[in-house]
């Protein structure tokens, strides 16, 4: 493949035609339109349909400009981690981060990282664990974190690193603390509860502890996004748990109270890798600090 016409073909998907690519490429139109004709005869497939003097992107064309725009992102990314920096070379450190996973968490795990003496880069990626695991297996991102180990189901060659783990607090403002402090954990039968979403693996612990307590919280929410859970419970619309290894914290941010803990139910903490030992130093700093500072 001719990555020059392949680059041709993405000004001018991107310009949204001929005239204004060849402006950019400062190129004429027929030597443009020639050179797209030639990748085009290279991949054995049109890429644009042609609607009087306009071109639209066909279904080819969209799957050949998905790569392209990886390819040339990656190429502007690498230039820029190329680039002469004072003080030496960067560190750089990509690391997704699994929507499920309290902010709170995520900073206290990659702390550590920004510890170390060596200049580093962190490029952090938050998404859904099944798409932050596709992205590790084509080498996007060194490490994820995730509050459960990778899915069997998930055809992803992949290693399991447990941090650790810790008990979890159940918080609520000051004014839902005063109804429903006393007798914990009986208290919460009937309390107004936030719920993790369906993706958080605290959420069927949280269940059967419930069972086990024999109470019935009242479920008046569910939330994929964790912070945006905290911030339900800092406005004071329910009872809400997070890890015990950050309450300080979100007493702070949020302005919440205490109201009871339990160590009957953990959240785990998880470095996905490719590499059954750990060796990228950003890695072995949060593996490290981790144990010390999840034990709550």
């Amino acid at each position: 493949m001719n990555y020059k016409h392949l680059h041709y073909f993405w000004v001018v998907a991107k310009a949204g035609g001929i005239g204004r690519a060849s402006e950019r490429l400062h190129l004429t139109p027929q030597t443009i339109s020639g050179q797209i004709t030639l990748f085009e005869d290279v991949l054995g497939y049109k890429l644009f349909n042609r609607i009087g003097r306009r071109l639209e992107l066909n279904d080819a064309g969209r799957v050949v400009l998905g790569y392209a725009d990886e390819i040339f992102t990656l190429g502007e990314e690498l230039q820029e981690v190329l680039r002469f920096r004072p003080g030496g070379w960067p560190l750089q450190f990509r690391v997704g981060v699994a929507d499920a996973v309290p902010k709170a968490i995520a900073y206290l795990l990659l702390e550590p990282a920004m510890e170390l003496p060596e200049s580093l880069r962190l490029v952090c990626r938050e998404g859904k664990l099944t798409n932050l695991l596709a992205d590790l297996a084509v080498h996007r991102l060194d490490i994820v974190i995730a509050d459960s180990p990778m899915p069997a189901n998930i055809d992803v060659r992949g290693y399991n690193h447990l941090l650790g783990e810790c008990g979890v607090t159940f918080f609520a403002t000051d004014e839902l603390a005063k109804e429903y402090e006393e007798g914990f954990p009986k208290s919460l039968d009937g309390a107004p509860f936030l719920m993790p979403g369906e993706d958080a693996a605290v959420r069927p612990r949280l269940i059967r502890w419930f069972e086990k307590e024999k109470v019935r919280p009242r479920i008046i929410g569910e939330f994929d996004d964790g912070a945006l859970l905290q911030a339900f419970g800092g406005a004071g619309k329910g009872i809400f748990a997070a890890p015990s290894a950050v309450a300080d914290q979100i007493i702070k941010q949020y302005g919440v109270t205490e109201i009871g803990r339990t160590s009957l139910v953990t959240e785990q903490f998880y470095a996905i890798s490719v590499e059954r030992q750990l060796t990228h130093p950003a890695v072995v700093a949060i593996s490290s600090a981790a144990r010390e500072s999840l034990i709550r």
